[in-house]
């Protein structure tokens, strides 16, 4: 009897660590669709405005390596993106992305104000144009936009993003 419960109890712990490595694997590569997708969308807005989405004090300042996550920059990039300029979760100038609702913190059921785009880990998403501003940091001459997947300790080689 012992031995059955112990072999109950060892399959379930089986099952249990690939359900984890399961959940993860979804997440990253549905992490990287939104990163590719959000690209798309910036380019759009770069035909249409000449220049990626730029602020100086919220993403040309972004060191992806310092602050890995930067939700003011997030935020930034919701609402050039959105044309929702004041975070309200209704457009006011042309929108070049759909957002689904659990893509924004804060997350469904809230309906409060937008703080940042959430990546499907739960973090926002980074957005930094330093390298376009000069900076010595910073990866493309374009703009750089990732997700830490979940380690916000700045270990780069685990995240997924455009560079």
């Amino acid at each position: 009897m012992l031995v059955v419960i112990m072999v109950i109890f060892i399959l379930a712990a089986l099952v249990l660590a690939a359900s984890s490595y399961v959940q993860n694997k979804g997440a990253r590569a549905r992490a990287e669709t939104e990163i590719a997708a959000l690209s798309a969308a910036l380019e759009s807005y770069k035909a249409d405005n000449g220049i990626y989405p730029r602020d100086a004090a919220k993403t040309d300042s972004v060191n992806p390596a310092a602050s890995p996550v930067p939700a003011t920059a997030s935020q930034f990039l919701y609402e050039q993106l959105s044309g929702d300029t004041n975070d309200d979760r209704t457009p006011e100038a042309k929108s070049y992305f759909a957002f689904r609702p659990n893509m924004l913190l804060p997350a469904p059921p809230s309906t409060g104000n937008i703080t940042a785009i959430r990546d499907p880990f739960g973090n926002p998403y980074g957005y930094s144009t330093a390298k376009a501003a000069g900076a010595a940091f910073g990866n493309n001459p374009t703009y750089d936009l990732w997700s830490t997947a979940n380690d916000t300790a700045g270990n780069t080689t685990k995240w997924i993003k455009n560079w």
